[in-house]
């Protein structure tokens, strides 16, 4: 995606940074209360399958993640496991990383914003390649789709947020979620003898919630509390790309010995 691009779906951000950190303090109320949850889908039956070898040793955060996603992850022991398990986590850790760094600068009204926004509208196209090996061209480019929409929803709901727009964030809101859940529902269409949807779906919309948070920590200057945040977001995704790295090893053994 070229640079005049990544101006065009991040420029709206830049009216808030003009703002004194007074005028942001309502920002919090409308970002960070948690939508209704959702009726999900009800659990899929687990299907059979090989018995999983003992989990790797992760932190305490990620463990209990992996528990809430529905399945250990697998100690990568092949080369090519180590490997791709490593590239997962080095690419998702990205996803996170540049996100912030990309609200960072927004909130300081940083002249880096927009090569880190560029950086981070990259990261989508490298998960998206990622897949493409395992699951094709066309399945690769539509992953890489939903999480360039999951960035650009992001920046309409900060911009209705700016406005006191409480209507059109509860819509935009929706939209987002909506957005998170077709994400999980795309990987579990993939992959359903690995990745559950109802865990997907959960995975997701704490990813969408820890992001909030963080936002509107940075946004009203509570750095404090935003490092704070992002030490449960590296945990998470973590464990994210470990579900992920886990269950297309499993579902290609054969690619990965």
């Amino acid at each position: 995606m070229g640079a005049a691009m990544v101006h065009v779906l991040f420029s709206r951000w830049r009216a808030i940074v003009a703002l004194p950190v007074a005028a942001l303090i309502g920002v919090p109320v409308v970002l960070a209360v948690r939508a209704p949850a959702e009726a999900g889908p009800p659990a899929q039956a687990a299907e059979a399958g090989p018995p999983a070898p003992a989990p790797a040793a992760v932190a305490p955060e990620a463990a209990g993640s992996h528990a809430r996603h529905g399945g250990a992850p697998l100690t990568p022991r092949t080369a090519r496991q180590v490997a791709f398990h490593d590239t997962m986590r080095r690419l998702w850790t990205d996803h996170v990383l540049w996100t912030r760094l990309a609200i960072a600068d927004f909130a300081g009204g940083s002249p880096r914003f927009d090569a880190t926004a560029a950086r981070l509208l990259r990261n989508q196209a490298d998960i998206g390649d990622a897949v493409k090996p395992y699951y094709g061209r066309a399945r690769g480019a539509r992953m890489t789709a939903l999480l360039r929409e999951h960035i650009v929803i992001a920046v309409e709901l900060l911009q209705a947020a700016k406005a006191g727009d409480a209507a059109a964030v509860a819509a935009i809101r929706a939209r987002w979620n909506a957005n998170a859940n077709d994400i999980a529902d795309f990987l579990a269409a993939a992959n359903p003898r690995w990745w559950r949807q109802a865990a997907l779906r959960a995975a997701m919309r704490t990813h969408l919630d820890q992001t909030l948070t963080e936002a509107t920590h940075e946004l009203t200057g509570d750095f404090t509390a935003g490092v704070a945040d992002y030490e449960e977001i590296q945990a998470h995704i973590l464990a994210m790309a470990d579900l992920l790295s886990s269950g297309i090893i499993r579902q290609f053994p054969h690619r990965f010995r």
